[in-house]
């Protein structure tokens, strides 16, 4: 059973004095999804359709601590950690569910960029994938412990679970 194990994100009143340093990153056991826009009171939220949601599983965190990066809740920068399902590895398009209600699109792959080296102090070149990001398609709470289901595309009237 996939699971969020961890939700991290920048609230509005909390700014940056470096850039290059690590990310503001504040845990909550829950959050509103709101379509179209990312986590509400997330300072990211609503700037770009096609990263509102920032995923990574953490099996993926668990093996980059072992090679000696930076891996607690939000060090890589992203806003959901999922335990029990590769996010890194779903192509776009791909749909999950998140607690009762909320629905996400994966959009893309993350890729790492300056300010995320900068964050980790150590190269960050052959990671490939860096979790994935997301659109949220239908909002609605979500909390640490609720299950993750990975959707799939039946036919475009419908989605269902995958076996």
């Amino acid at each position: 059973m996939s699971q969020i194990v961890s939700i991290t994100y920048q609230p509005r009143d909390r700014r940056y004095t470096d850039r290059l340093g690590d990310y503001i990153r504040v845990p909550f056991a829950a959050a509103m999804l709101v379509a179209d826009h990312g986590i509400d009171g997330d300072q990211k939220a609503g700037h770009n359709k096609s990263r509102q949601v920032n995923l990574v599983s953490a099996e993926w965190l668990s093996a980059r601590a072992a090679e000696g990066y930076r891996a607690a809740p939000g060090q890589f920068g992203e806003q959901i950690i999922v335990a029990g399902l590769a996010v890194e590895t779903l192509p776009p398009g791909t749909r999950l569910a998140l607690g009762p209600q909320a629905i996400l699109t994966i959009t893309k792959g993350r890729t790492g960029c300056d300010r995320l080296e900068a964050a980790q102090g150590k190269s960050i070149a052959d990671l490939g994938p860096i979790g994935a990001l997301a659109r949220v398609v239908m909002g609605g709470p979500i909390q640490v412990g609720d299950m993750v289901r990975l959707l799939e595309v039946a036919d475009k009237m419908c989605i269902r679970d995958s076996p």
